[in-house]
């Protein structure tokens, strides 16, 4: 499989995972194709930029994630045909595009990218870790402290790892290692790599979820479907969309705490090997 990569505003993890697919990947920064000998290549693949696809129709094209939030109609138009894929991370966030006027042309498919599972990897069975946290991202904040004086009525202090304001990697990593458990408050995910990422380390989530865009905090979303846990089983841990839930729904988790397997779910779907095959699948069938 040899891919002439556009590579511009893509997404760091997405790349990653790009790059360690086996597949050669041929890159540049610009969308000028005049001077390159398509025939040499399986595909292109632009994230951000939209290319004219009716100019070069013995080529096939994959675009997306990137482009913008909604579709743009100066950019559907562009990259119309039966040459040419749109991508979204998962299947909601395919589904709002399919519906807009300016999508009905256009082919959108669902293609998630690989999760680092050597790097987010469990180095001590449940039993012996302690750690507890709370991921919050875009959150009403009244949820976080709701959640905060919850905790505290079980003697348990959160670490708070903070999207917004950020934190190293590797503080992350470290404490994904020794945590028995995480709390998950964030508002839509089209993939949610932290998410993944915590499940690859074998930590058993419980999910505040959403049900709509128009949660996320500061936003003017209007009420769409959405999900804060895109990719989930019942191995993953629990989760609840209204806070009456959070008590019953807590303890069933506490109970089954060491019944759960999120790195088997990980493995399973979303290993860099899995989302390789995916991509290649996908390539067969434009």
């Amino acid at each position: 499989m040899k891919v002439l990569f556009i590579n511009i505003a893509m997404h760091a993890k997405n790349l990653h995972a790009l790059t360690r697919y086996n597949i050669n990947i041929i890159s540049i920064n610009h969308t000028n194709l005049n001077n390159i000998d398509l025939s040499q290549f399986d595909i292109v693949y632009s994230p951000s930029k939209p290319i004219n696809v009716k100019k070069y129709p013995n080529v096939k094209f994959i675009f997306g994630p990137h482009f913008s939030v909604f579709p743009q109609k100066h950019q559907m138009e562009i990259i119309e045909g039966t040459n040419s894929v749109y991508v979204q991370p998962s299947e909601w966030a395919t589904n709002v595009w399919s519906f807009h006027p300016f999508c009905k042309n256009i082919s959108l498919k669902t293609l998630p990218f690989g999760v680092q599972t050597d790097k987010f990897a469990p180095c001590k069975p449940i039993n012996e870790r302690n750690n507890v946290f709370i991921y919050y991202k875009r959150r009403n904040p009244n949820e976080l402290q709701l959640l905060c004086l919850f905790l505290e009525s079980y003697g348990i202090n959160p670490k708070i790892f903070n999207y917004v304001t950020k934190y190293p990697e590797e503080e992350y990593i470290n404490y994904l290692k020794n945590s028995k458990f995480g709390i998950w408050l964030s508002a839509h995910e089209s993939q949610g790599f932290a998410l993944e990422e915590a499940l690859s380390c074998d930590v058993p989530l419980l999910v505040w979820n959403v049900t709509s865009m128009n949660q996320e905090y500061g936003s003017n979303y209007q009420n769409i479907a959405a999900t804060t846990i895109p990719y989930w089983d019942e191995r993953c841990g629990e989760f609840f969309t209204d806070s009456n839930e959070l008590s019953r729904t807590f303890n069933k988790f506490l109970n089954n705490l060491t019944n759960y397997k999120p790195r088997e779910y990980i493995l399973e779907n979303l290993s860099i090997d899995k989302c390789e095959s995916k991509l290649n699948e996908l390539i067969k069938n434009i």
